[in-house]
């Protein structure tokens, strides 16, 4: 009888130990925004589980729509390529850590058959976007572009139709650029577009260039890459016309490390430096620095000490930039500063 009860206590004690395990693995975490970073965000999260069986839902739904979830509380952490605003930060509290978790570049894709190599400066850029420049073999893209056999086909711009971090850096560029785009456009997440056709997410965009002869969009480079897409070379602050690469990113990134401010909400578009990409940004994971649930707010900081570690070395493979090590140091700090 006693062996019995000792059997029973000990089956119960076991029960009870295989339920918290249980629990632990079964903890997912939740999070929505950028479509920029998708493709590194879900390569880390399919190693993070691979390596700690924790399940993380990532939706790629636009920087947007990311910040409005983040601030509803209906996951639990935000991405954005395109920093929040102070009073968007005040609607959650003020107690907002930025996180950077890598560098990218905003790509200018085509679809021009037969046109393999493309170089565009910033007053041409933005008149194609403001729908000036209607066609192809307009004098001013000619001009830039002696030699190319340029169609007479006609511009067809794409554009995203949600609220994207993707169009704050290449609006926040443009606006730098051209006094027309900041008077006429401005910059911003979501905007009202002067020409051209809306797709959701780099997906859309992307979608849209490549069945549409003439087509001319703005998408990160992974996606251009990703789909055989050729990108544009655009003319630089220092005169040189350069392409979207991991190299040119960095570059750019180079003059903003000296000035990041303590939140690490930096633009770092039209930088200076020769060899830098004028259409370049940081993307950010949005977290409350003080956590409701204990438990997963333990998880979304080992990830982010993941992600800022063992993940950077699968930004390259994907195109994008990896943190320099200054700046890793100091985001790795602050995320030690969360709370739970």
């Amino acid at each position: 009888m006693l062996k019995s009860k000792m059997f029973k206590r000990l089956l119960t004690a076991c029960f009870g130990l295989f339920l918290l395990a249980g629990m632990s693995l079964a903890l997912t975490l939740n999070g929505a925004g950028a479509t920029f970073p998708y493709p590194i965000y879900s390569k880390w999260i399919y190693e993070y589980n691979k390596e700690t069986g924790v399940q993380i839902n990532y939706q790629s739904i636009g920087s947007g729509g990311g910040i409005s979830q983040f601030t509803a509380g209906t996951v639990d952490f935000g991405a954005s390529d395109a920093p929040m605003t102070n009073s968007e930060i005040a609607k959650v509290g003020g107690n907002v850590l930025h996180v950077p978790t890598v560098m990218g570049a905003v790509a200018i894709s085509y679809n021009l058959p037969g046109v393999s190599e493309l170089k565009l400066d910033a007053d041409v850029l933005a008149d194609i976007f403001l729908g000036k420049i209607k066609k192809w073999n307009d004098a001013t893209i000619v001009a830039l572009n002696p030699g190319v056999k340029l169609p007479e086909d006609d511009i067809l711009v794409a554009h995203r139709s949600d609220g994207s971090g993707t169009t704050s850096i290449f609006s926040s560029y443009l606006a730098k650029v051209s006094s027309d785009w900041a008077s006429q456009v401005g910059a911003g997440k979501a905007l009202s577009w002067p020409a051209g056709v809306g797709g959701k997410g780099n997906e859309g965009v992307t979608g849209i260039i490549k069945v549409n002869k003439g087509a001319i969009g703005y998408i990160e480079l992974s996606y251009a890459m990703s789909n055989n897409l050729p990108v544009i070379a655009l003319k630089n602050r220092a005169g040189k016309f350069v392409k979207p690469t991991i190299a040119s990113t960095s570059s750019a990134a180079a003059g903003a490390m000296k000035k990041m401010p303590a939140d690490f909400r930096v633009d770092i578009t039209n930088a200076a430096g020769v060899n830098s990409y004028p259409i370049s940004g940081l993307t950010w994971i949005l977290v409350q620095k003080q956590q409701r649930n204990a438990e997963k707010g333990k998880v979304l900081v080992d990830f982010l000490t993941w992600s800022l570690t063992t993940g950077q070395k699968f930004a390259e493979p994907l195109l994008y930039a990896p943190l320099p090590d200054s700046l890793q140091a100091k985001v790795l700090a602050a995320v030690k500063s969360v709370n739970y």
